[in-house]
């Protein structure tokens, strides 16, 4: 952002100092006392936009993605909760839009979807080529809109491909101890147990704040807070402080292949606490609210776990009507 608070004399200053394509834009305007921040987060917006637009006009229409991404990092990217893995994503795709002006943008994701490849030489996973190409338009879109980078939006000529990479793998309580059992490291042991107890992921159980009775997640991947009842058989093992996920994804990498279990997951004990919960009767709406989460699209994966209640429905179909609505209907008869 281009503006700051002058403490002495109590309002908000805005101050644009950039170099946008060779040349240097400076100014400086002290904006209203009876201002907040909100009226003066609007005005940089504007004039950031105009000013952006009026070097556009006098030179090139079409600006370099690279300025895009610049101003993005530089004014949007700070406010956002994954600022890393924006910061991160951006820099390893900057070989595909060095040099390429804002029209250019579709070869650009033709190149990060076709030639983009691990360390190893591997193909990346098609969700990783997804997310990277998602960072990239919203950095455009965002200039386009922020900035008046463009003359229309580029993000509107972009079609990110979908992804299928829903895994469907469940494991039961015996399978899950006998993991657990495997486990050298008693935190990870513990995180086992609390993930297929709790539905928890890796990084909620970390983080999340034990009391009683409960697990307190005051920052979730929704962006809202939830607290998860503590199961009775985990009140053993709950208070073992957690590692960093890379610790514990080691452990469990080791449990797992002692086992024989190499093709689980940590994340498919996730998934196996849904199916437990699905399997004893218990309605989509409460596991999704257990798992935290936003859309009821996200739960209906379980869906097809739901035989019983799924049964139960399919019986009801013929079957003769309530006795209060027979009694009605007899009456109308008469």
């Amino acid at each position: 952002m281009s503006i700051y608070r002058d403490k002495e004399r109590g309002r908000w200053v805005f101050e644009f100092d950039r170099r946008v394509e060779g040349q240097r834009i400076r100014t400086r305007k002290l904006l209203p006392k009876t201002w907040d921040r909100a009226q003066a987060d609007a005005f940089d917006r504007k004039e950031s936009a105009k000013l952006y637009a009026t070097v556009h006009k006098l030179g090139s229409n079409d600006p370099a993605i690279e300025d895009a991404v610049a101003a993005y990092l530089r004014d949007r990217a700070p406010h956002l909760k994954n600022r890393a893995a924006v910061e991160k994503n951006l820099a390893l795709v900057y070989w595909a839009y060095k040099s390429r002006p804002m029209s250019a943008l579709p070869e650009a994701c033709t190149a990060i979807r076709e030639k983009s490849k691990r360390e190893d030489g591997a193909p990346l996973a098609p969700a990783t080529i997804r997310n990277r190409i998602r960072y990239l338009t919203a950095a455009c879109s965002w200039a386009w809109k922020n900035l008046g980078m463009g003359e229309t939006d580029p993000k509107a000529r972009i079609v990110v491909p979908p992804v299928k990479n829903e895994r469907r793998v469940f494991i039961d309580r015996e399978q899950m101890l006998k993991l657990a059992k495997a486990c050298t490291h008693r935190p990870t042991r513990a995180a086992i147990r609390i993930a297929f107890y709790s539905g928890m992921r890796l990084d909620e159980i970390r983080r999340a704040e034990r009391i009683e009775g409960a697990f307190v997640l005051h920052d979730t991947k929704n962006g809202e807070p939830r607290i998860v009842p503590m199961h009775p058989r985990l009140r053993c093992c709950a208070h073992y402080q957690q590692t960093e996920n890379s610790r514990t994804s080691a452990y469990f990498r080791q449990a797992r292949a002692a086992v024989g279990m190499d093709w689980l997951h940590f994340h498919d004990l996730r998934h196996s606490a849904a199916s437990e919960m699905i399997n004893r009767e218990i309605d989509l709406y409460t596991v999704g609210a257990v798992l935290g989460h936003k859309s009821p699209q996200s739960t209906q994966r379980y869906a097809h776990l739901a035989t019983s209640t799924m049964r139960h429905a399919i019986m009801r179909i013929g079957q003769n009507i309530t006795q209060h609505g027979k009694n009605q209907s007899d009456r109308k008869a008469a």
